[in-house]
């Protein structure tokens, strides 16, 4: 539900847009009850997944105060910075990055307030791979489903991934039951997005994104679905439902 990285146009990975509906909500980021209320809901179980996963792989108790202190983590497509701001309280070294500039005067603005270091930039992904920076994860969360070019745009999220690293991706699958929801449901009936927010057709089945990740190197590790109970407001993981949300992370193969 964040915006990306490029400029359509100019093989890059932005739609334009895009850019410009998330430009126009900027302000609302972090408030809690606003357009972005779904995934204020849906941050602790991204959060916990995320973190659960890197301290697995790089040896971490994820109870200690700073679980990924020492690891260096991007956010691709950061939004007004609720992944990013998290995961420095973890101890992280993270770089937000979002081609909306409002969104980054956002995150930025919000992060000085709370007294935490994160590194926002305005910039898009394949820029951010070409300049040689590596990272020990990569977060493309709720990303790919809105960028222009998906081979570019999981090549960038690629090279920036450090050897051992992980990248970290969550997205919609294209069904019938997710036209439903995420579209019909989530902007016409709840109204919980600005109508027009998704495309369904750039939602990909998780055969899909394993193929895109495969042609850069990488092997899925782990996908799991996030379901919805309307009765108790929660979203949860479940394993085998990926019909409508899911995520996951690579590593290379």
């Amino acid at each position: 539900m964040t915006a990306t990285a490029g400029t359509a146009g100019t093989a890059g990975t932005v739609d334009p847009q895009d850019i410009a509906r998330f430009s126009a909500i900027a302000a609302e980021w972090w408030d809690p009850t606003g357009k972005f209320r779904p995934l204020h809901r849906l941050n602790p179980l991204r959060l916990a997944y995320i973190r659960d996963t890197l301290c697995r792989r790089f040896g971490r108790d994820p109870l200690a105060a700073e679980p990924l202190k020492g690891l260096r983590i991007v956010d691709i497509g950061c939004g007004g910075g609720l992944l990013s701001e998290p995961m420095a309280r973890m101890g992280a070294t993270v770089v937000g990055v979002d081609a909306a500039e409002r969104n980054v005067r956002t995150a930025a603005a919000h992060a000085a307030e709370t007294g935490t270091p994160v590194d926002y930039r305005a910039t898009t992904a394949e820029a951010l791979a070409a300049s040689g920076e590596r990272f020990d994860a990569v977060l493309a969360m709720e990303v790919i489903e809105h960028v222009a070019d998906v081979p570019l745009f999981v090549k960038s999220c690629a090279a920036l991934t450090a050897p051992g690293g992980a990248l970290f991706l969550a997205t919609l699958n294209r069904t019938p039951k997710s036209f439903a929801l995420a579209i019909v449901g989530a902007e016409y009936i709840l109204r919980w997005l600005p109508r027009g927010t998704h495309n369904w057709r750039q939602f990909l089945r998780p055969g899909e994104l394993a193929a895109a990740l495969r042609a850069e190197g990488l092997a899925i590790r782990d996908l799991t679905g996030i379901t919805y109970n309307p009765l108790s407001d929660e979203f949860r993981l479940n394993p085998r439902d990926l019909e409508v949300n899911y995520m996951g992370w690579a590593e290379r193969a």
